[in-house]
Order: structure tokens, then C-alpha cells, then sequence
């Protein structure tokens, strides 16, 4: 039996230095009796505790707060400009994009519709969509949400062609990015940052198993399992739309990515045709999905034929969702994607039916609960999380303080 570990006197400030900076974040601004009594530490080392911090630049003063009768306390917060970070979220339409501080307050904005690749480098698309957000201090981190993923045997965006990213389909795609923009970038699939504010935000919160399936123009799912997201070997684990499907060609039909499996089955595009053969009619599958549902709110032969095919859409979704679970074993899945939000409640209720007459009777299905772009959301908390334990854990790392962007 090993001995116990003791910790050092450096080890025990820097955990200390981390757990007041969390709570400082989360509770903040404090004074330092509360920052004493949160911690569980004693006054005279909360004291010694936030002039580091206040050396190291990851706290300030926020002046006074009022206390008894003749007494004030001073305030302190954690300092804003230590760090900022940025979001991305890129489609082959858009790049939107949000700059945040170290606290996670939104400090800058933009969002354009995707240059042509011809109009320039990939890397000087994404600084001019970076500039026009008009950071208030350098970044140290960008992440930029993408569809397909980064495979990390071979380094390039794989799961993903030319017309669907055009532009991004070079080695080394990580590194040129970051030595390009002259910061840490990470580039995360889209699927799976929205997942990650699902279980951060949303409505995966309580569940630690869980998968999210994105349905729009085609289909995609992220995996998380034991509060992990599961990537897979060569990164693409949750690409489900080319997923093999009972009543869908195969790539055998039409190459890799030609028109077949579980997204030409319950894809946008499948289900305008779908609805179009029940009478729905629509500019595109999302506007045909809501007209589903209205028409199946009411009464007489165009209700009747709107509900079948809300019926049969959720067949086919389910069917997928079915398959998955048969392999995962998840205790939730939770619905995203501008077609889910097209069927609103109706569709989620359709969805969860089938999945019971397909003897898939425990599992959960709920839909997406995050507010605003939720790839935008998953990456900047992705952003901030590896920000936050960069700098948080520079603070106190051989004594040295860190130089913030400002106080």
C-alpha cells in the first residue's frame, strides 16, 4: 500500500489559487471574509491569497461594499482582460463569430456570409471574420466550429468535401491555422460542440450518457459517453449521415459521398420529397415541416395525410436513432437541428413513439434547450475552459505571475 501523498506548499496555493478563481467567476465579486468562508479558508490566507492573485493580474479591485453600521469591505473580481477568446462558427454560407473575456461576458461580435475561396486564403478569411468582431485585447485561443472533423492520424478535415468546406482541405490544418492567425486554435466538429452546450447548458445536463442528433439539410450526432465525448479513432465518430439504413442505398450505389444512407432516408432534402408525396408543400424542408405540423392541428383529409407523413418522417429518424442506441446505449438523445426545430414538440412526441414500437422503450428523447447558435456556445465554452486552465494554473506556477491583457 502506497503512502499517502502529502502536498507541498506550492501544490496547496496553487489549488488554492484555482478554487477561488472558480469561485470568484461563479459567485463574484466577493469580499475577502466571503472568499474565506467559500473556501473554507482561514482570513489571514484568504488575505495572502488575492494579493498573489492581484500580482498575477487575474484579480482587481472593485471598490467597496458596504457592511455595518461604519464598516466597509473591499470588493474583488477576477480581472476581465486577463484573457479573451474567440468563437467561430463556419458553414459553407457563413462565418459567425463572438469574442468573449475570461469571465465569459461577450465582448465582440460579427458574422458575414462566407467568402468565395477564389476571394482569398483560407487564413485571411478567418482573420478578416476575427478583426471584424473587434477584440478588446490580443486572443489566446480561437475555436472554430466546422462540419466534418479533424482526423488526427493525417491531420486534415476529413468527413467533409471540397463544396462542403471549400478551401479546407490542406495538411496540417491545425497548426497552419494557429500559425496563421498567430494564436491556439482548435477546430472542433460543429455537431460536437453543440453537444458539449447541451451538456453544459442544456438538456443534457443531468445525464452523463448521451446522444445528440443534428438534423438539417443532412444529419449528424455527437457521442457522449461517461460526461466524455467520444471522437473515435480517426475523429469521425457520430458521423451518422452516409450510416447504412434498412430501405437507403449504400455507398455502394454512389461512392462515399453520393446520395445514400441515413441522410438520404431522413435528410432535409428526403423529407420535402416525403411531405411533397402527403400533399405538404413547401420552399424547403423546414417550411414543409412546420406546415406538417400546423395542418396536422386541425381536422379532415389534409390533417389526416399531414400527420402520416409527420408519422413516417419520425419513422426514419428513429429508425437511425434505434440503430445507434442498439450500439451505444445511451439514456437520452436529444433532438437539434433546424429540421427538430421545424417539428417543434410534435415532431420530438412523433419521434419518441416510434422509437417505443421499435422495442427502444427507455430512452429519453428531449429537445435541444440551448438559446442562441449552439455551436457558437459550445465553442467558446470549449474556448474559455482551455483558457481558464492555462491561465488560471500560470498564475501561481513556479511563483511567477502571468502578464494580463489589462486591468
Amino acid at each position: 500500500m502506497k503512502p499517502p501523498v502529502h502536498g507541498t506548499p506550492r501544490l496547496m496555493r496553487a489549488i488554492n489559487d484555482r478554487a477561488a478563481l472558480r469561485i470568484l467567476l461563479e459567485k463574484g465579486p466577493l469580499t475577502r471574509p466571503e472568499l474565506s468562508e467559500l473556501t473554507g479558508l482561514s482570513k489571514p490566507t484568504a488575505f495572502q491569497l488575492l494579493a498573489r492573485l492581484q500580482e498575477a493580474g487575474l484579480v482587481v479591485n472593485d471598490g467597496v461594499r458596504a457592511g455595518q453600521p461604519g464598516r466597509t469591505a473591499e470588493v474583488y473580481r477576477v480581472n476581465a482582460a486577463a484573457a479573451y477568446v474567440a468563437a467561430l462558427d463556419v458553414t459553407p454560407e457563413r462565418i459567425g463569430v463572438q469574442v468573449a473575456d475570461i469571465t465569459g461576458a461577450v465582448v465582440g461580435a460579427a458574422g458575414s456570409p462566407a467568402p468565395s475561396p477564389t476571394g482569398g486564403g483560407l487564413v485571411e478569411r478567418l482573420r478578416e471574420a476575427v478583426e471584424a468582431a473587434q477584440s478588446p485585447g490580443p486572443l489566446r485561443r480561437v475555436v472554430i466550429g466546422v462540419q466534418g472533423a479533424v482526423d488526427p492520424t493525417t491531420g486534415r478535415l476529413d468527413y467533409a468535401t471540397a463544396a462542403d468546406m471549400p478551401g479546407w482541405q490542406i495538411p496540417d490544418l491545425v497548426p497552419t491555422l494557429s500559425d496563421g492567425l498567430g494564436v491556439t486554435v482548435d477546430v472542433e466538429n460543429d455537431v460536437n460542440l453543440v453537444a458539449r452546450a447541451e451538456q453544459a447548458h442544456g438538456a443534457a445536463a443531468d445525464c452523463p450518457d448521451f446522444v445528440l442528433l443534428w438534423a438539417g439539410e443532412g444529419l449528424g450526432a455527437a457521442l457522449v459517453i461517461g460526461g466524455r465525448l467520444h471522437r473515435g479513432f480517426f475523429g469521425g465518430a457520430g458521423e451518422v449521415g452516409y450510416m447504412p439504413i434498412p430501405g437507403a442505398a449504400t455507398a455502394l450505389d454512389g461512392g462515399r459521398f453520393g446520395h445514400h444512407g441515413y441522410q438520404a432516408l431522413a435528410g432535409g432534402p428526403a423529407v420535402h420529397d416525403l411531405l411533397r408525396s402527403y400533399g405538404v408543400h413547401g420552399a424547403d424542408f423546414q417550411e414543409s415541416v412546420a406546415t406538417a405540423v400546423r395542418l396536422a392541428e386541425g381536422t379532415g383529409r389534409a390533417a389526416e395525410e399531414a400527420l402520416a407523413g409527420l408519422r413516417t418522417v419520425a419513422a426514419r429518424v428513429a429508425l437511425g436513432l434505434a440503430t445507434i442506441a442498439s450500439v451505444v446505449d445511451p439514456g437520452l438523445v436529444v433532438l437539434a437541428g433546424s429540421l427538430v426545430s421545424a417539428g417543434g414538440e410534435r415532431l420530438r412526441d412523433l419521434v419518441e413513439r416510434e422509437l417505443r414500437a421499435l422495442d427502444v422503450k427507455r430512452l429519453r428523447v428531449r429537445l435541444s434547450a440551448v438559446r442562441g447558435n449552439p455551436v457558437l456556445v459550445g465553442a467558446m465554452d470549449l474556448a474559455l475552459a482551455r483558457v481558464r486552465d492555462e491561465v488560471f494554473g500560470q498564475a501561481t506556477r513556479d511563483g511567477d505571475p502571468v502578464t494580463a491583457a489589462g486591468r
